[in-house]
């Protein structure tokens, strides 16, 4: 019985010595006091653990500025906090807080634009708003505070954030490679965080890759049948409606995969969603041209050209701007750039020799231009 008791009160002793730091770290991570240099502007702020020895101390208020002050265990090197739209460093801006070799304090915004090379972060650059004179950083019994305000135009609810560190102190504001990283989407409105599942780069792909081959390929080949080859009657007309149904349902396809996959990442990209948008009522007023198409002697066909030819030019040039910027919104890699760089060049080289054929041929026969 006493070898029992002896036993027992030794497995608890060694239960409390393990458990009881863990439990000990966790309760301070949140119940320590703040640095005195913070007390007056980050007084009052939510707590959340978030990461490892990572904690999250914030709050937003009704003109929707965010106050925040992000802390860790540290010794030296770099700790960041960035903002992301669609969960991917890629394209956020981070906060970023260190105590230089010097002993002074500095915290700068980074726009990361790429994963390596000496552009990969670029300093005072980003789409967060804030004022320099509220941000600070404070070193205190072996934690660095990193302290600073934003405003944004919306309150924030489910927000991607990435929390990263490295051990190098920067030099001339040149962050190096971080140790370790991590992303999840934190409300901002309840303090619960949620682990960002895996980035559906096929569903990005598919996006990227159906709308660059329907509105980018097809359709400005289909429109370069009607123009040049209507010497080819009936054959021109059957290619070009054809190719531009075509084009039409490929191109929804990938609209499609635009919807899902905002609806997975929840990206904050106006621009993009806000032109594509558009192409798409543009496309579907092409497809109504094809059934409201009058006869060549009617009074409301001269009309109807104005319509389905500007629509269509309109259609090409938007749908242009779309593929440049959904590329570069999207981090595209080179390949996609030269890829779509060198056909863009194909066709533009394609049409200025075709045009110059037929303005040669028009001036031979001494013919009024006709209108298409």
């Amino acid at each position: 019985m006493a070898r029992a008791v002896v036993a027992a009160a030794a497995l608890a002793a060694v239960l409390v010595s393990v458990l009881a730091p863990a439990a000990m770290a966790q309760m301070d991570s949140c119940s320590g006091d703040l640095p005195f240099a913070l007390v007056g502007n980050y007084s009052g702020l939510a707590c959340q653990p978030v990461w490892n020895n990572f904690v999250l101390r914030y709050h937003q208020d009704k003109n929707n500025v965010l106050r925040v002050v992000l802390s860790t265990m540290y010794s030296t090197g770099w700790v960041g906090m960035g903002f992301s739209r669609d969960g991917l460093m890629i394209g956020s801006s981070a906060m970023v807080g260190w105590m230089g070799k010097k002993g002074l304090p500095h915290i700068r915004q980074f726009s990361l634009r790429s994963k390596s090379g000496s552009k990969a972060a670029v300093v005072d650059r980003g789409f967060l708003v804030s004022n320099n004179h509220d941000h600070t950083v404070v070193v205190q019994q072996a934690k660095i505070y990193v302290a600073f305000q934003l405003k944004f135009s919306y309150r924030l609810s489910h927000q991607h954030i990435i929390l990263a560190f490295g051990p190098g102190v920067p030099v001339k504001n040149k962050l190096s490679k971080h140790q370790d990283k991590t992303s999840f989407t934190f409300d901002f409105t309840t303090g619960k965080g949620f682990a960002d599942g895996p980035f559906p780069y096929g569903l990005r792909r598919a996006h990227g890759g159906l709308n660059l081959f329907a509105w980018g390929i097809l359709m400005p080949i289909g429109a370069i049948l009607a123009r040049y080859f209507r010497r080819m009657d009936p054959l021109w007309f059957y290619l070009h409606v054809g190719i531009q149904f075509a084009a039409f349902i490929i191109g929804l396809a990938g609209v499609v995969a635009g919807v899902a996959l905002y609806s997975k990442i929840q990206a904050d990209i106006p621009a993009h969603r806000g032109l594509g948008i558009f192409i798409l009522f543009l496309g579907i007023l092409q497809v109504l041209a094809f059934f409201l198409r009058p006869n060549t002697d009617s009074k409301y066909r001269k009309y109807w050209n104005w319509y389905h030819h500007w629509s269509g030019r309109l259609v090409l040039f938007f749908a242009a701007v779309n593929i440049v910027l959904g590329i570069h919104v999207g981090g595209g890699h080179d390949s996609w750039k030269i890829g779509y760089g060198f056909n863009l060049a194909i066709l533009l080289v394609a049409v200025i020799g075709l045009e110059f054929m037929l303005w040669t041929r028009w001036s031979k026969n001494s013919a009024s231009t006709p209108t298409y």
